[in-house]
């Protein structure tokens, strides 16, 4: 099951209510079902999200001219699920790295 962290991450990133316990296919088809609503129905509004998720979007060109016939969703969704697993991970190594700070020196 996918960290319940990455789960509430996409669903405030895409202001979508994802269930909280879902295995990593389950999350992965209703983010791509999510994308292609957005890619149908609002796409500057995916857009606008893809930069604010800060996904590659060199990656993201590169990905969609080499995987031509695939669904762009599916791509999509991948590189999102990426970027959101790489912020947690940061956000774990920062709050690691200050435990051994006291709070006097911490600002």
């Amino acid at each position: 099951m996918p960290e319940q962290a990455l789960i509430q991450a996409i669903n405030g990133e895409l202001a979508i209510a994802l269930p909280e316990k879902l295995d990593f296919e389950e999350l992965r088809a209703l983010l791509i079902t999510e994308i292609n609503k957005l890619i149908l129905q609002d796409f500057q509004k995916l857009v606008s999200t893809l930069y604010r998720i800060d996904v590659n979007e060199r990656k993201l060109k590169y990905l969609l001219q080499e995987k031509v016939g695939e669904d762009a969703a599916g791509i999509i969704a991948d590189l999102i699920i990426e970027r959101q697993l790489q912020k947690i991970e940061t956000r774990k190594q920062f709050s690691k790295r200050d435990d051994g700070i006291s709070e006097e020196e911490k600002w």
